[in-house]
């Protein structure tokens, strides 16, 4: 699939005639919206038990753990660390702008956001819980009970209502107002004359086949290695274990390209740690182009400008455990 961005004279002309954001619509990219339906109050809940290392088996691991919101929502690790300092299989990808995407983790194994908040619950490689003991958790401390009455209207205490708090916060972690942004939206000013350069590279070699859209990506999911095969020692395999056909060997789902300058190491393996290096490898493997120096720091200068504003907040004031709270394991072996 290639996305067009040329249109007629006449379309640019009407575009001229009634405002910029018809002119948005003809690039690729879209800017970040804040979602305007949004429940504050599960965003509220959710923001808590994101934070909250008692869901896992140790006490001690988090989603923030692995999606650590002070550095793009990412742990910056190879792979992440889990239970029992288990290294895990795979990269961490980024929590942020993640509602955007087509489906969740790197092979697409949840459909939803709501899904994939109970993943890492309850597998031993990460927080090595179970749902029924993490739901025994929380309902063993009272200031969670009395914020779940709030929040959905009686005290029950389930791994439905945990997974859709959770979701609801994750939901929120939108960044929006990135130099690129105001530049789709009309300030002329907002990147340099070689950004510029780099998002028309972007355009023309074909990058923006698969990273499209408001999130610069997770639109679909991509073979890793399209033109020249991609050398890792990983094992993950992409989507064939979800889909069980062969044709999705080692397709993974495109990643977001939001906040992408905080967002390393790169791909599913976390193999490169430099920027510059995974414009170039992209380019080599998944497009068949051998890019100049200037043109791959042009790319990358590009790709800098889609780090948007992180959502005002503060750490949650997690409840306080009683002496009925289940006590974790060790973190350690």
């Amino acid at each position: 699939m290639k996305i067009c961005t040329r249109v007629s004279a006449a379309f640019l002309a009407a575009a001229l005639m009634v405002g910029a954001s018809h002119a948005v619509a003809a690039e690729p990219i879209q800017p970040i919206v804040v979602p305007d339906d949004l429940d504050l109050a599960q965003v509220e809940l959710g923001k808590k038990l994101f934070f909250e290392p008692r869901l896992s088996k140790s006490g001690f691991i988090s989603c923030n753990s692995c999606h650590n919101l002070s550095t793009g929502g990412v742990d910056n690790l190879v792979t992440s660390i889990g239970h029992g300092w288990q290294q895990g299989p795979i990269n961490s990808p980024t929590v942020l702008n993640s509602s955007y995407n087509i489906a969740q983790f790197w092979d697409g194994r949840a459909k939803d956001l709501k899904e994939q908040a109970g993943g890492p619950i309850a597998n031993p490689g990460e927080m090595a819980f179970d749902h029924s003991l993490a739901v025994n958790v929380l309902q063993s401390i009272p200031g969670y009970v009395d914020e779940f009455e709030q929040v959905f209207g009686t005290a029950v205490v389930n791994i439905d209502r945990i997974t859709q708090a959770i979701a609801e916060f994750e939901r929120s972690l939108v960044t929006p107002n990135s130099r690129f942004d105001q530049w789709l939206t009309g300030d002329a000013n907002a990147i340099s004359g070689a950004e510029k350069e780099g998002y028309e590279l972007f355009k023309t070699l074909g990058c923006a086949s698969c990273h499209y859209g408001p999130a610069v990506g997770g639109e679909a999911f991509m073979k890793m290695g399209l033109i020249t095969p991609f050398v890792t020692d990983n094992p993950a395999q992409g989507r064939v274990d979800v889909s069980g056909q062969e044709a999705d060997r080692y397709s993974f789902k495109v990643p977001t390209l939001r906040n992408v300058e905080q967002t390393y190491p790169y791909f599913h393996d976390g193999s490169v740690f430099d920027l510059n290096e995974a414009v170039d490898l992209m380019a080599e493997i998944q497009l068949g182009q051998d890019l100049s120096d200037s043109e791959v720091e042009k790319i990358s200068a590009f790709l800098r400008t889609l780090t948007g504003e992180l959502p005002a907040m503060t750490l949650p004031q997690l409840p306080p455990s009683n002496e009925n709270t289940p006590k974790p394991e060790p973190f350690g072996p």
